[in-house]
């Protein structure tokens, strides 16, 4: 049988949904996979980061221009 979920009763369930990740394929031409590769090391983060940086840049400024 398997341990039983530890929790931290100092957080609230919006703040551990905040936290949770959904991964998810993307394919992408070698060329864009090694230009951000080489992007994220230059900004000292993962590949991963480097590509969630301007998705929430571009998410953020759509919000901003469907509040018109």
């Amino acid at each position: 049988m398997g341990e039983p979920e530890k929790t931290d009763p100092g957080k609230t369930d919006e703040a551990k949904a905040s936290k949770e990740r959904k991964a998810f394929l993307l394919r992408l031409p070698p060329e864009l996979h090694e230009e951000l590769r080489r992007w994220a090391s230059q900004d000292l983060r993962s590949l991963n980061g480097q590509i969630e940086f301007p998705l929430r840049q571009s998410v953020a400024r759509r919000k901003g221009r469907d509040k018109d």
